[in-house]
């Protein structure tokens, strides 16, 4: 079974996500949750300014802090760096600078979500998309350039300006399924949800629906791009159109 370690900071988040959806795959795959620490000083997000949760984070994808704690990992195939913000943060050419440096670290083929996005965007051919966005509007705007450096431009978007990874974990399907809803846009062919903290392996098909249009959510992009490093081309139900349903981008 191909075993993938998904790099993760903040236990008793969503790892089940990324564990449910590579189960469900064909063919299947192990993800083993990895955590490594925020910096020292980082307690709850939440009680954090946006400034200083911009800081924060940066922080923790940055090369500094990444040498420090991420470990060489032996057994795996693959791994996954499943911290949307930690990457996109870090502006223009910042993604492929920490891809490079966690490839290093880890002596894996890895991915990180943010270069799953676009890699997916790239993939679909899509060049108009409306973004379903949990964060601050100021932060919202740096993924949006990442997007635009994909090839797509973002026709649509909502900002829900959530406190913390850890109340995003909370988040009912009933939840997720009004924040991509309330994004709904004529002209985007799709609509993105990056957040590793959402649960959304479950509910792909009603996302799907509620935006009448392919939902690409963190989960999704980042095991599709976990198993597309590695050659292969998995495939699984209710998984959202990377996993194998007709792409309906129009």
């Amino acid at each position: 079974m191909i075993r993938l370690a998904l790099l993760y900071p903040t236990p008793d988040a969503a790892e089940d996500d990324f564990i449910d959806l590579a189960a469900r795959c064909d063919p299947p795959a192990e993800v083993v949750p990895v955590h490594f620490p925020w910096p020292d000083g980082v307690g709850d997000l939440s009680a954090l300014g946006t400034e200083q949760t911009y800081a924060a984070v940066r922080e923790l994808g940055s090369d500094a802090h990444l040498e420090r704690v991420i470990p060489a990992l032996d057994g795996f195939d693959a791994a996954i760096f499943a911290v949307t913000s930690a990457s996109f943060l870090h502006g223009e050419h910042g993604v492929g600078r920490q891809l490079r440096t966690l490839r290093r670290l880890t002596g894996r083929p890895t991915v990180s979500t943010t270069s799953a996005f676009q890699h997916a965007v790239r993939r679909l051919g899509l060049t108009r998309v409306a973004l379903a966005s949990v964060y601050h509007p100021s932060a919202s705007a740096h993924f949006v350039r990442r997007l635009a450096e994909a090839g797509a431009t973002t026709v649509g978007r909502v900002d829900a300006d959530a406190p913390s990874d850890r109340e995003l974990a909370g988040w009912t399907a009933d939840r997720i399924e009004a924040l991509v809803r309330s994004c709904r846009h004529d002209e985007a062919q799709a609509v993105v949800l990056p957040e590793t903290a959402l649960h959304t392996a479950a509910i792909a098909d009603r996302l799907d629906e509620a935006a009448g249009r392919p939902v690409l959510t963190a989960t999704q992009v980042s095991v599709w791009a976990a198993y597309d490093v590695l050659g292969q081309r998995p495939r699984a139900t209710n998984a959202g159109v990377l996993f194998g349903r007709p792409a309906a981008c129009g």
